[in-house]
């Protein structure tokens, strides 16, 4: 089976707060691109950004304009070929969309576990409230013009979370989704969330994570379980 997975669009509700940043008659261009080329496309969470909203309980609210902001592409995601889970920013399309956290899938012998990686990051999971409110402050940061201290934050983040792009072997965050791949019994595990595209060998296990398509940029990962080939991609 061909796969393809993107993630971490964080769709906004427009104006300069929303960092989608493609042109969405553009992003239709490589949705069609997807649907011709491969079988499913799974949306890995935080398709949406509710988090942005101007009080902390209106994420519905929020998810609301933001679909209405990009009317097609949330059509889009309607067809049958298409796969969402929920991430930690769009969470509230667990209720309002039943988009679930996790996929199971097996094809051509191989297991695959998708999902968003939100309920593995040492922040989301022991203060899930304390990570919300920073995206939520975050958000008012940019309303002031201040940009530059929320991607200060964003680094810190990443810190805690032990992240490591030089040395796969001790990324905390890799290793969590690899146990979480062998206790379901996965031979690949596929996130999102931390927005650094990588495709890691540990073993005879995968660790993928399909980047972000927001900001104006194109990472995605394919999978073909025949060819027994999996790929991280920057542009179509």
């Amino acid at each position: 089976m061909k796969i393809a997975v993107i993630s971490d669009l964080h769709l906004g509700s427009g104006g300069n707060l929303d960092e989608f940043g493609h042109d969405d008659g553009e992003f239709l261009r490589f949705l069609n691109f997807l649907e011709g080329n491969f079988e499913r496309v799974v949306l890995a969470g935080d398709v949406w950004e509710t988090l942005y909203c101007k009080s902390p309980r209106q994420q519905v609210r929020e998810l609301a304009m933001a679909r209405e902001a990009h009317r097609e592409i949330a059509a889009r995601f309607e067809r049958p070929a298409y796969r969402y889970l929920h991430g930690n920013h769009d969470i509230v399309s667990g209720n309002v969309l039943r988009a679930p956290e996790a996929l199971h899938l097996e094809a051509d012998g191989t297991r695959i576990l998708f999902t968003h990686g939100h309920q593995l990051d040492w922040i989301v999971k022991h203060a899930r409230w304390f990570s919300e409110f920073v995206a939520w402050a975050g958000a008012w940061v940019m309303r002031m013009g201040l940009r530059p201290l929320k991607a200060i934050v964003e680094r810190i983040e990443e810190l805690i979370r032990g992240e490591s792009k030089a040395a796969p072997e001790k990324d905390r965050f890799q290793l969590a989704s690899l146990q979480m791949a062998a206790q379901s019994g996965a031979d690949i595990v596929v996130t999102g969330h931390t927005h650094n595209g990588v495709v890691s060998h540990h073993g005879d296990r995968i660790f993928m994570n399909s980047g972000s398509c927001s900001g104006g940029e194109f990472s995605w990962l394919s999978l073909d379980t025949k060819a027994g080939a999996y790929a991280l991609n920057a542009g179509w």
